[in-house]
């Protein structure tokens, strides 16, 4: 089964070498680096198409990371890329107002009715922290909820964990980060509402938000359990607080109308990014017509950006929003989804390997730990270990997830039965491979 040498990559391995002399541990993003994988050089990438990845080293790979989720209609879709050849043709960037806004704005709009006013943004991180603002600017409150496990960027408020207690509050989870900033943030638990009862009730009136991964999707993909969702709205209903879900992830990849729609619970500040840009960095945030009015120029809370609505950005999440529009999309997603956690599960059975698998959409995640998982406690049992003789046996055998046993993994409207049954034959390998070693 295995197609590829991973021990034999003398181009990706001199170019990582070198991008160490020039970057903080040769990368821009922390988890590129493969440590979260027991280590070993990663691998770099230099061209893309569909379904598949290849590496410098003209390996090719059948792709499940798909840029962290934005490639849900698989890499350098051909109406995508003409699209913003064409519109790059007219400007790069004006630093001023364009119709492609409006645009984008009213497909946003249409897919997601909670929000009636938007404000484009350049990332997902850009995101958060401005619709934190906003609620503490609209409430006057103090305090931010959010839960662990949650990761909404790396803004310094949110790099924050809980303590020994639902009650503790928050200490940093990052060097750089004042106790200070850190204490405005509590931490509940994931699935728990009783760990927001306890915090509601220590701090009444004080918090502005709750901020929540409707769908966890950075401790690997943790859906909520039923009547979660229900509970928070019903709770920042009663007691003014607002309800921030944080749809980064999951907007427009779970459902046309991501996790609202899915799950029939609407906040009152929606964030996104990923598939919001089609692939280029584009963030939004955008929620009530009077929350939304708090934001300059017509209300008191600053927030602006250089490239924010630039045209390629609009025009990539254009085309994109667009495309996902094709009959039967989202069911196909699904269903592709579905079949591969489904057979995968059957595998780890027929292998003895204790597995609880996740997917909600075209999300997905195995976890290599017994009872089932709901929040943050239940994902860190995963065998890690096993997972990183997984990880680097799926790369033998041409398949490529994310480099972490706590990240989703996501499919794209490329991935179809061929690709179904190379991922089972690799599984199937990297199961056996990993018992072994």
């Amino acid at each position: 089964m295995p197609t590829h040498n991973m021990q034999n990559r003398p181009k990706s391995d001199a170019i990582f070498e070198k991008a160490k002399t020039l970057m903080p541990g040769g990368v821009n993003s922390p988890v590129r680096g493969f440590r979260s994988v027991g280590g070993g050089l990663p691998v770099v990438m230099k061209h893309a198409q569909g379904a598949y990845i290849t590496d410098e080293d003209d390996l090719t790979y059948l792709d499940y990371v798909l840029s962290w989720g934005p490639a849900i209609l698989g890499h350098t879709h051909a109406e995508v890329v003409k699209a913003v050849q064409n519109v790059a043709e007219s400007g790069l960037s004006f630093g001023a107002p364009t119709a492609l806004e409006n645009v984008l704005a009213e497909k946003v709009m249409q897919r997601m009715p909670s929000i009636e006013l938007i404000r484009m943004v350049s990332s997902g991180t850009e995101a958060v922290m401005s619709a934190i603002r906003l609620a503490r600017a609209f409430t006057g409150r103090h305090y931010l909820l959010k839960f662990e496990g949650c990761y909404h960027g790396h803004a310094d408020s949110l790099l924050v964990k809980a303590g020994s207690g639902a009650l503790t509050l928050g200490i940093p989870d990052s060097a750089g980060i004042s106790p200070e900033t850190a204490k405005s943030t509590l931490t509940a638990n994931f699935n728990d509402l009783a760990s927001v009862d306890a915090l509601l009730e220590a701090y009444p009136n004080q918090i502005a938000a709750i901020l929540v991964e409707p769908v966890a999707g950075n401790m690997g993909c943790v859906p909520p359990e039923a009547g979660f969702l229900e509970g928070l709205r019903e709770r920042c209903t009663a007691t003014g607080t607002l309800l921030i879900f944080d749809e980064v992830m999951t907007g427009f990849r779970v459902a046309k109308g991501g996790c609202q729609e899915h799950y029939g619970i609407y906040a009152d500040i929606t964030t996104l990014g990923k598939i919001l840009g089609g692939g280029l960095p584009v963030g939004a945030y955008g929620g009530r017509r009077d929350i939304m009015e708090t934001v300059a120029p017509l209300g008191a809370m600053y927030q602006a950006g250089t490239l924010s609505g630039n045209p390629l950005g609009m025009t990539a999440g254009i085309a994109t929003l667009d495309l996902l529009d094709a009959p039967n999309t989202y069911e196909k997603l699904d269903t592709y989804a579905k079949q591969l956690v489904s057979e995968a599960s059957k595998l780890c059975e027929s292998h003895g390997v204790p597995v609880s698998a996740t997917q909600v959409g075209a999300m997905f995640s195995l976890f290599f730990v017994e009872g089932g998982v709901t929040s943050f406690a239940d994902v860190c049992k995963t065998d890690k270990a096993f997972f990183n003789r997984f990880f680097w046996a799926m790369l033998e055998a041409g398949v490529y997830l994310a480099p972490s046993p706590f990240e989703a993994s996501f499919t794209s409207t490329c991935h179809g039965e061929k690709e179904l049954a190379l991922t089972l034959n690799a599984i199937d390998y990297a199961l056996k491979k990993a018992k072994a070693s």
